[in-house]
């Protein structure tokens, strides 16, 4: 039985009611005053249901969808603003003990290098991440209680907030790593953490199962009731996403939007990210092995439908996904992007990007600086900031500002600082000029005449050498 306040995964990703809404979409997909008025509805700003979203996933109305995709290019600027989120992953170590059958950290992957970063290997993988400007990581790791332990994690987030390098320092630390208990999502939260990231990978629990034959990560109930569990160890962001391309996307899609009601139902408190990444080519992975990949016009569609959606979540796209590929969904509803990315174990200080440990083939192989120039001509803001984790606005405060469209008035300044600290201690001269323009124009978009004052006050500081300031 369906019930989105349940704890059981069985029940809030009910595969009966995934099946109900797929038929449901097909027999009114042609239904345009139903598909109007799902449209209308998404206007308002306050989200559409599993079953809404999936009518309008499988419109066939040339016109219908075009207003789809503007309804979620302007949602996204009402709650986003041009502001986009920079971020890199740091990989700790690729020792698993699971047999992910479409990862090559899978157990059973004998030629793959296994490595583990020491705490002196971490520092200097985040002091190469600060020579690039970053400011904020998702720490990545695979699941192997011996080589990998929660203390182990704990650790690395230590070292990490420890590194102050020249005018470098991580201010927030993500974590994507296995589904674990309540008393170890105490232990992050007490770390520091700002979200906890974890992928369902499918919500079709047999394709789950199968996918998923042997480790820990096989278990479809605890794994898809980590989230419950991390609310309750007090972590309040929380970050879901699929790997597309490992079962039908229709599926995938009502689950994932099923997931995101849940956690408002029973926590008052939606995902804070959805990822949307998609299977690519990597060490002993061969994509064309699965059969439901998808095209980029159907990935640009759940984008943009996410969006309309979950109006309120930010949106994460890796560099899994090519700079066209990246530069189309951006418009749609995509808030958080990486730069520079390496999904290798200590790949960041290497001068030449290893692949002997890649998790994935990375398509946008840019740099950080060449990925801030792109999207700076076109018209976003790179953004580095960390403020609300920082001030507390996590949780219910910061849906409650972001939902009402109050956020803006402390993220539009900070990401200016953030950038400006960006383009003093890190650009390359090109960059540093464009942004300056960007930000000399960004600088009267800030409503608040008081907090337009304060903020070129920070900028001018900034220029001068003070650092971290924040609305």
């Amino acid at each position: 039985m369906y019930n989105p306040k349940s704890l059981k995964a069985s029940e809030f990703i009910s595969h009966e009611e995934i099946l109900e809404t797929l038929a449901y979409a097909e027999a009114h997909k042609n239904d345009l005053p139903l598909i109007d008025s799902i449209i209308e509805k998404a206007k308002l700003c306050k989200g559409l249901t599993h079953r809404e979203a999936s009518v309008l996933l499988v419109c066939e109305d040339d016109e219908r969808l075009a207003r789809i995709y503007q309804l979620a290019e302007d949602m996204k600027k009402q709650f986003y603003g041009n502001r986009i989120v920079m971020f890199a992953p740091l990989y700790l170590s690729n020792y698993c003990v699971n047999g992910c059958t479409y990862c090559p950290y899978h157990a059973k992957n004998k030629h793959i290098v296994r490595k583990k970063l020491t705490q002196e290997e971490v520092a200097r993988e985040v002091i190469a991440l600060q020579d690039m400007g970053h400011k904020r990581l998702a720490i990545e790791a695979g699941e192997d209680p011996i080589n990998n332990p929660i203390e182990y994690i704990l650790d690395c987030i230590k070292t990490i907030y420890s590194i102050q390098h020249k005018n470098g320092a991580i201010r927030r630390v993500n974590v994507n790593i296995a589904a674990t208990t309540v008393e170890n999502y105490r232990k992050l939260k007490d770390a520091g953490i700002g979200t906890y990231i974890l992928f369902q990978e499918t919500y079709h629990k047999d394709s789950y199962e199968t996918l998923h034959p042997t480790g820990p990560k096989h278990n479809y109930a605890y794994h898809t009731e980590a989230m419950d569990r991390a609310m309750e160890g007090g972590i309040d962001d929380v970050g879901i996403g699929v790997l597309f391309g490992l079962e039908l996307y229709k599926y995938e899609f009502a689950g994932l939007l099923m997931h995101a009601e849940h956690l408002e139902a029973v926590h008052g408190v939606g995902p804070h990210t959805i990822s949307v990444p998609r299977i690519k080519h990597a060490d002993d992975i061969d994509p064309n092995a699965f059969d439901n990949s998808i095209s980029d016009e159907i990935f640009a569609r759940l984008c943009a439908l996410i969006r309309l959606a979950v109006p309120y979540t930010g949106m994460i796209i890796s560099t899994r996904e090519s700079q066209q590929v990246r530069e189309k969904v951006l418009r749609l509803g995509v808030s958080q992007l990486s730069g520079g990315s390496r999904t290798s174990v200590g790949g960041y200080e290497e001068a030449e990007r290893p692949t002997d440990t890649e998790q994935f083939d990375v398509s946008d192989q840019r740099t950080l600086d060449e990925v801030v120039h792109w999207l700076m001509d076109l018209g976003y803001i790179p953004s580095f900031c960390t403020a609300c984790y920082r001030e507390g606005r996590t949780g219910d405060r910061f849906m409650s500002l972001c939902k009402s469209g109050q956020i803006q008035n402390c993220c539009h300044p900070n990401a200016l600082m953030t950038l400006k600290e960006y383009l003093m201690d890190y650009a390359s001269e090109e960059t540093r000029a464009i942004g300056e323009a960007l930000i000399e124009a960004e600088l009267a978009n800030i409503p608040h005449e008081n907090v337009r004052a304060i903020c070129a006050d920070h900028l001018d500081k900034i220029a001068q050498g003070i650092r971290d300031f924040r609305f």
